[in-house]
């Protein structure tokens, strides 16, 4: 599918708002594909893509989640994760892409999880630190985002954790175990 086509799809599913976010979200994720030399294709559609299930109805997306028996441990946490995930499966059937590297990096965008892609940690990450995000951390991680992704997904993940934590909500387990993983990482390089 050509970029066009894919905006064309997407500016109907956001909010001008989010549409925008979604603009700088691919132009950030294109910047680190060529910086670390993933499929530039393939991370444009996932960044254009990312977004497709934000504004669905919760309702919907959680007979999306019981129908495409997506992990069930989904509907214990804010609707805010679903989107994700279900819009990985609506993106595969609404849109028609089945590429499943596309898809995966739609699905975890989010949380995170263990083990992911360069791919999966470019939209991870590309989500995180575009220019219009501005939160507490966020600059220290697009300091070091093209000398070390791995750094840069556990300092996401680690400051992820601690806002959710300030603000006594649930934490998905995918980002903690996303957390550990980068944690293990760092360690070992010191």
């Amino acid at each position: 599918m050509e970029r066009t086509k894919a905006l064309e799809i997407v500016e109907k599913q956001l909010t001008k708002a989010r549409f925008e976010h979604t603009i700088r979200v691919m132009e950030t994720a294109l910047d680190l594909a060529k910086h670390y030399g993933v499929n530039e294709r393939k991370v444009e559609m996932a960044a254009i893509l990312h977004d497709y299930a934000k504004y669905r109805d919760p309702a919907e997306m959680k007979r999306w989640i019981i129908e495409e028996k997506l992990p069930q441990d989904l509907l214990d946490y804010h609707p805010e994760l679903w989107h994700a995930p279900v819009g990985a499966k609506m993106v595969a059937r609404e849109v028609g892409i089945d590429d499943s590297e596309i898809l995966s990096a739609i699905t975890w965008h989010t949380t995170g999880k263990q083990k992911m892609s360069l791919l999966d940690q470019i939209i991870f990450i590309a989500d995180y630190i575009e220019p219009g995000r501005d939160f507490p951390g966020v600059e220290e991680v697009r300091a070091i985002v093209k000398d070390d992704i791995d750094q840069a997904c556990w300092l996401a993940a680690r400051n992820t954790i601690t806002y959710l934590m300030s603000k006594n909500q649930p934490i998905y387990p995918d980002t903690f175990q996303l957390y550990n993983e980068k944690l293990g990482r760092n360690m070992n390089a010191k």
